[in-house]
């Protein structure tokens, strides 16, 4: 059997740089800089949804229901997968992220969780077309937080 279809160096080097952004926007819950890194009609899945139709149901019921009850949101870059179609038009991101969740009483506790997004390219570059982000087992669904939203 043939093996996975990895990435080349550049596809890769490209995505690990949009994990990092990305990671920086939900720290920062700046959602404005976050949404042109997506497709308009994005799917996604969530905690909030079972399925997502487009990129502003996402920001209203998943992004803002997580990124401002969270902090330290980063992907774990080490352990993450990046695959690419033979044609070069769609790539598949596999990776594990870790994050700060807050009890009621503002006691922290380790967030992790893991990601598939996939992407597609077309004349304008490469858009996230899908992403599914769940949190590991046995973490607790709900962070209490309440940070301002950079901007939306």
């Amino acid at each position: 059997m043939a093996p996975l279809p990895a990435a080349d160096a550049e596809t890769e080097q490209f995505f690990r740089k949009w994990l990092e952004t990305f990671a920086g926007y939900v720290r920062e819950v700046d959602y404005a800089s976050a949404r042109p890194l997506f497709h308009p009609d994005v799917l996604a899945f969530g905690r909030h949804n079972d399925v997502i139709p487009g990129l502003d149901q996402w920001v209203a019921t998943q992004w803002n229901n997580v990124w401002p009850k969270t902090t330290d949101f980063r992907f774990v870059l080490e352990q993450t997968s990046i695959l690419a179609s033979t044609d070069g038009t769609m790539v598949n991101v596999i990776a594990p992220w870790t994050s700060t969740g807050y009890h009621p009483d503002g006691s922290p506790f380790p967030r992790p969780g893991r990601a598939t997004m996939i992407f597609s390219r077309n004349a304008d570059g490469w858009l996230c077309v899908h992403s599914h982000m769940s949190l590991n087992r046995g973490v607790p669904q709900v962070s209490h937080a309440n940070r301002p939203v950079k901007a939306w």
